[in-house]
C-alpha cells in the first residue's frame, strides 16, 4: 500500500515538474516575442493588413512619321456576374430582358443566356464570366443592360479592367514595331522599336497603400497615391504607313509567286537616313507568310553581285582600274587554283570595259580586275573596304544587328581563293541594312548617313528628345568616283542586267545580285537581290530587296525575283502621292491684274490635282487628306478604307464628292 502511494506521488511530482518547465518555456517565449522579436511580428502583422499595390503607368504610343498609330495601349474590360447578390424579385423580373440584350450584342441566343444565368444562380456562382476583352464603348453599353445597371452590389456586375497593346497595322511591320515583355524576375525581352525605346514608352509605375477588409477585399487608406504613376512618353518613328503598306504587299506577292522561303525589303530616305518601311516575311509550313524575324537587321549573308559596287568603288579609289579599261571575259570561265569562276551568260561577254562589266555583272571580269589590282597587296583592298565602312556594324538602337564579316589576309582562313571570290560577293557576309547604307551613301555623293528609325520622343506636345541626322562618314569616296558608279548603276537598268524593270516614266538606278546559298548542303539554293535608289538623277529614296531560296523552277536571278519588287515600290511611291502641277510665281504690279491672276492661279491649282490612293488607310487619315484637297467625303462603315468612288490618279475638282467604304 505504501509502495503504491509513493509511486503515485512520484508521478505527481513528475507531472508538476513538467508543467513547471512548460510554464517557464512559455514565459521565456512570451518575453522573446514581446521584447526580442516584437518589431518583427508587428511588421509581419501590418504586412498582412496593409499592402502596397502597384499602379501601372500608361505606356506611351508609337506613331509613324505622319502621326498614324503603330502601337497604342487600349483598355479592355472583362464582364462577370455575381449571381448571389441580386435579389429574387430583380432577377426574375429582368433575367429575360438581360438575356435578350446579351444575345443582341454577342450573337448567342437569348435562351442560351437565360439558361446560363439561371444555372449560375442555382449553384450560387459569384464569378460567372459573361464576356472578355470588351472595348470602352461596348463596356458602357453592357453596363446599361437590365440588372447590370443596378451596379455591383444590387446588380451583381463585376468589371475587370486590363490594358492590352494593340497594333492598328495588324501583322504589317510586326517585327519592326516589336514588343517589350517583362518576366517574373524583372528581366525584359526587347524586340523592334517597342523594345529599343521601351525605357521612354513604359513610364514609371506608382504605388498605393491599401488595408485588408472583409472577404479578402482591399480598401485604399487615403484618396492619394503614395507614389503617383508617370505615364510613358510618345515615340514618333520614321516609318511611313503608306510606304510600309506598299513594301509589304509588293514583297508578299513576289514571295508567294516564287514560293520563296523568306524575304525582306527596306526603304530609306536618301538625305536623312530615315527608314520609311521595313518588311520581313517568312513562310509557314502551310505556305502562308508572316513577320517571322527581322531579317533586314539581323541576317548577315553572302550578298553576291550587289557587293560588286563596293569592289568597284574600292578599285576606282585606289586607281587599280578605270571605267574604260578593257577586260577579257575569256569565254565566261576563269580558273583560280583549279576552281572555276563563271559568268551567268554562257560564253562570256568578250572583251568589255570595266564599266560594262559592272552593267552586265560579269564575274570573270571582276575577279580578274580585283585579283590583278591587289594580288601583291590584298590587305590594301580589305583596308579600303573597311575605310568606307564596309564590314562594320551600324550601331542601331534596335537589338540584334548582325555582325558583318570581311576576310582579312591576317586571318588563318585566308587563302588564294579569298581575294578573287570577294570580288563578286562570296566569302563576305553583310546584312541587308548594312548593304543599303553603302548604296545610300553613293546616292548621297559619298556621304554615309546613319539609318534611323526614330524622329523624336514627346510628352504630349513637348519634344523631350530630338533624333538628329547623323553622318557616319562624310566621304566614303571622291565625288568623281561616286558620279562614275552612279552612271553605271543607272545603266544597269537601262541596258544591263535589270532592263526588265526599265520604264521611261521614271528613272531608277541599282545593282542586281544572285548568290548561291547553303551550297555546302546541296546546289540550287539561291538568294536574289536588288539594291538601288530612285529617281536616278535626284535620289529621294534608296531601297533593297532580298529574297531567299525562291523555287528555282520559277526563277532565281536577282533581276527576275527581286527587281520587280523594287520597281513596284518605286512606281507606287510615285503614283500614290498626290500630284500637283504648280504654276510659276509671277510678280505683278497692277493690283486688279494681280487679283485676277491669283483667282485664276487658285482655280487652276485645284483643278489640276489628282486623286490619291487612300485604300488601306485609317478612316480619319483618309478623311483628313481628302478634305485638305477640297473634297467632300462621305463614309460608310468603320475601320480602314476598302473602296473609293474616285479612282487613284484621276483629276479632281474642288468640292467634288467622294464616297469611301470602310471595313
Amino acid at each position: 500500500m505504501a509502495t503504491s502511494e509513493k509511486g503515485i506521488l512520484n508521478r505527481l511530482y513528475f507531472v508538476a515538474g513538467c508543467m513547471f518547465i512548460f510554464a517557464i518555456a512559455v514565459a521565456v517565449k512570451l518575453v522573446d516575442i514581446q521584447f526580442v522579436q516584437g518589431q518583427h511580428y508587428k511588421a509581419l502583422s501590418e504586412k498582412r493588413v496593409y499592402k502596397n499595390f502597384t499602379i501601372a503607368a500608361n505606356r506611351g504610343n508609337l506613331y509613324d512619321t505622319n502621326g498614324s498609330l503603330l502601337a497604342a495601349s487600349v483598355p479592355k474590360y472583362d464582364i462577370r456576374f455575381d449571381a448571389v447578390t441580386v435579389s429574387d424579385e430583380v432577377f426574375e423580373k429582368n433575367v429575360l430582358a438581360l438575356s435578350k440584350k446579351l444575345s443582341g450584342m454577342f450573337g448567342r441566343s437569348a435562351s442560351y443566356y437565360v439558361h446560363k444565368l439561371r444555372t449560375a444562380r442555382a449553384h450560387n456562382q459569384r464569378y460567372l464570366l459573361i464576356q472578355r476583352g470588351l472595348g470602352y464603348s461596348e463596356y458602357m453599353k453592357v453596363k446599361s443592360f437590365p440588372i447590370f445597371n443596378l451596379g455591383a452590389y444590387k446588380g451583381g456586375l463585376i468589371v475587370e479592367q486590363h490594358t492590352v497593346r494593340e497594333h492598328p497595322l495588324g501583322k504589317i511591320a510586326e517585327r519592326t514595331v516589336g514588343y517589350e515583355r517583362e518576366d517574373d524576375h524583372g528581366y525584359f525581352t526587347r524586340v523592334g522599336l517597342e523594345g529599343a525605346f521601351g525605357p521612354y514608352l513604359r513610364g514609371t509605375n506608382g504605388h498605393r497603400l491599401k488595408q485588408k477588409i472583409a472577404k479578402g477585399q482591399w480598401k485604399p487608406i487615403s484618396d492619394n497615391n503614395e507614389v503617383e504613376p508617370r505615364d510613358g512618353y510618345d515615340v514618333i518613328s520614321t516609318i511611313d504607313v503608306n510606304i510600309q503598306d506598299i513594301a509589304h504587299h509588293a514583297l508578299l506577292k513576289q514571295l508567294e509567286d516564287f514560293e520563296a522561303e523568306h524575304g525582306t525589303v527596306i526603304v530609306m530616305e536618301t538625305k536623312t537616313g530615315e527608314i520609311k518601311a521595313v518588311s520581313n516575311l517568312g513562310r509557314t509550313k502551310d505556305g502562308t507568310y508572316y513577320e517571322k524575324r527581322n531579317y533586314a537587321i539581323y541576317e548577315a549573308h553572302e550578298p553576291g553581285s550587289t557587293f560588286k559596287l563596293m569592289a568597284m568603288v574600292a578599285a576606282l579609289e585606289d586607281g587599280v582600274v578605270d571605267t574604260s579599261q578593257i577586260i577579257d571575259t575569256k569565254n565566261g570561265v576563269v580558273r583560280f587554283y583549279g576552281r572555276a569562276v563563271r559568268d551567268s551568260h554562257h560564253g562570256g561577254f568578250g572583251k568589255i570595259s570595266a564599266a560594262r562589266a559592272f552593267e552586265v555583272s560579269s564575274n570573270t571580269a571582276f575577279t580578274q580586275m580585283i585579283t590583278n589590282g591587289y594580288k601583291n597587296h590584298p590587305e590594301k583592298f580589305v583596308n579600303r573596304l573597311k575605310s568606307m565602312g564596309v564590314g562594320k556594324r551600324i550601331g542601331l538602337d534596335i537589338k540584334g544587328e548582325g555582325t558583318p564579316k570581311i576576310p582579312d589576309p591576317k586571318d588563318k582562313s585566308w587563302n588564294g581563293l579569298s581575294l578573287p571570290w570577294m570580288a563578286f560577293g562570296y566569302g563576305v557576309s553583310i546584312t541587308p541594312l548594312q548593304t543599303l547604307t553603302f548604296y545610300n551613301a553613293i546616292a548621297n555623293n559619298g556621304e554615309m548617313v546613319k539609318p534611323r528609325f526614330i524622329k523624336e520622343v514627346k510628352e504630349w506636345d513637348k519634344t523631350v528628345i530630338k533624333m538628329n541626322r547623323e553622318v557616319m562618314n562624310p566621304s566614303i569616296c571622291s565625288p568623281e568616283t561616286a558620279k562614275k558608279v552612279r552612271t553605271m548603276m543607272e545603266n544597269v537598268v537601262k541596258r544591263g542586267t535589270a532592263t526588265n524593270i526599265y520604264t521611261p516614266n521614271f528613272s531608277m538606278a541599282g545593282k542586281t545580285g544572285t548568290c548561291q546559298t547553303e551550297y555546302w548542303i546541296e546546289p540550287g539554293r539561291y538568294i536574289a537581290s536588288f539594291a538601288g535608289y530612285f529617281p536616278a538623277d535626284n535620289p529621294k529614296y534608296s531601297c533593297i530587296v532580298v529574297i531567299h531560296k525562291p523555287n528555282r523552277r520559277k526563277g532565281y536571278y536577282g533581276n527576275i525575283v527581286a527587281g520587280p519588287v523594287f520597281k513596284k515600290i518605286a512606281q507606287k511611291i510615285y503614283t500614290d502621292t498626290p500630284v500637283l502641277d504648280e504654276l510659276s510665281s509671277l510678280t505683278i504690279q497692277d493690283k486688279k491684274v494681280s487679283e485676277d491672276f491669283q483667282e485664276y492661279y487658285s482655280k487652276a491649282k485645284k483643278e489640276t490635282m489628282l486623286m490619291p490612293n487612300v485604300k488601306g488607310m485609317p478612316a480619319m487619315d483618309a478623311i483628313s487628306l481628302l478634305e485638305n484637297l477640297g473634297l467632300q467625303v462621305k463614309i460608310d462603315g468603320d475601320g480602314v478604307v476598302k473602296y473609293q468612288s474616285v479612282s487613284a490618279g484621276k483629276k479632281i475638282k474642288n468640292n467634288q464628292k467622294v464616297n469611301l467604304k470602310l471595313s
